[in-house]
């Protein structure tokens, strides 16, 4: 099914990902299989890819541009503004990793363990 595959990472608001984990709920109790998230956002973005001629679709892409133009213009002037940055309400990283170095165990090995 999957013969040549691209990882992609999505940031989406709560209530789609809310919606769309309903959505899976209730195609696994109509379809009596596991339905995940994954499954339920890859064929919603298949189907929406099919309607590209919609104007609700064209219209869903306007109002998601403009509101990241709107946020990055507002960032822009609190920084010529000299402003402290403010983080946006819902950005922070993956729980459990404030203040943790990134990438491989930096722990000195354990004694007689292999790395």
């Amino acid at each position: 099914m999957f013969s040549s595959k691209t990882n992609v990472l999505l940031v989406l608001p709560t209530e789609v990902v809310d919606r769309a984990r309903a959505l899976a709920g209730q195609a696994t109790a109509t379809l009596k299989l596991p339905v995940s998230l994954q499954i339920v956002l890859r064929g919603l973005i298949e189907e929406g890819l099919k309607r590209v001629d919609s104007p609700t679709l064209l219209d869903n892409f306007e109002r998601q541009a403009r509101i990241v133009r709107d946020i990055r213009r507002a960032s822009r002037q609190r920084v010529r503004s000299g402003a402290p940055a403010t983080p946006v309400p819902g950005r922070q990283g993956p729980p459990g990793r404030q203040g943790r170095p990134r990438g491989r165990n930096t722990a000195p090995p354990k004694e007689g363990a292999r790395r």
